[in-house]
């Protein structure tokens, strides 16, 4: 490897590789070793290698699939999170609107407030002492008490008719 020495001028300074090119030496020890290209069909994998590669596989796939339902799982929250906050929102309304109709019946119940009405809307009047009729009743009462004693017999079973008639003797 080349020393890093201060070079001076415009041109930059070649640094030689490590290695010959030209040379097809073995490897050293700590050195990779250069292999063709093979295609994809000669490659043999063994059976650890195909394990690992199907562990990992299915691993990805399985935290693919949780982190999906997790989500798809979240999603259905929020949507019943704002539906519920909907209804909350009608219901408060509801209420608002029942108080204010309670507060109005309340103000419509005042007598004031009929007697305003009848008299603008149904064009009604208060009684004079000209309208006023009296009616003589005679002191005669018109109800009759009953004479006869109204009995109600239940039908019973023929083991209770039976104790009746010993029991009555």
């Amino acid at each position: 490897m080349a020393q890093a020495r201060y070079q001076y001028g415009t041109s930059p300074r070649k640094i030689e590789p490590d290695y010959d090119r030209r040379s097809k030496k073995a490897p050293k020890k700590g050195q990779l070793k250069v292999v063709k290209e093979i295609p994809k069909q000669q490659i043999k994998l063994s059976k650890e290698q195909r394990s690992k590669q199907m562990r990992m596989t299915v691993t990805v796939v399985g935290l693919f699939l949780l982190l999906l339902t997790i989500s798809c799982r979240n999603s259905q929250i929020d949507k019943k999170f704002d539906q519920i906050q909907d209804q909350k929102k009608q219901l408060a309304t509801l209420q608002k609107e029942n108080e204010q109709l309670k507060v109005s019946i309340e103000n419509s119940l005042n007598l004031n407030n009929v007697e305003k009405v009848a008299k603008e809307e149904l064009g009604m009047q208060k009684l004079s002492n000209r309208q006023t009729v009296y009616v003589t009743l005679p002191k005669k009462d018109y109800v009759e008490s009953a004479s006869e004693k109204v009995e109600i017999e239940e039908e019973k079973s023929w083991w209770e008719k039976i104790a009746d008639k010993i029991f009555n003797f």
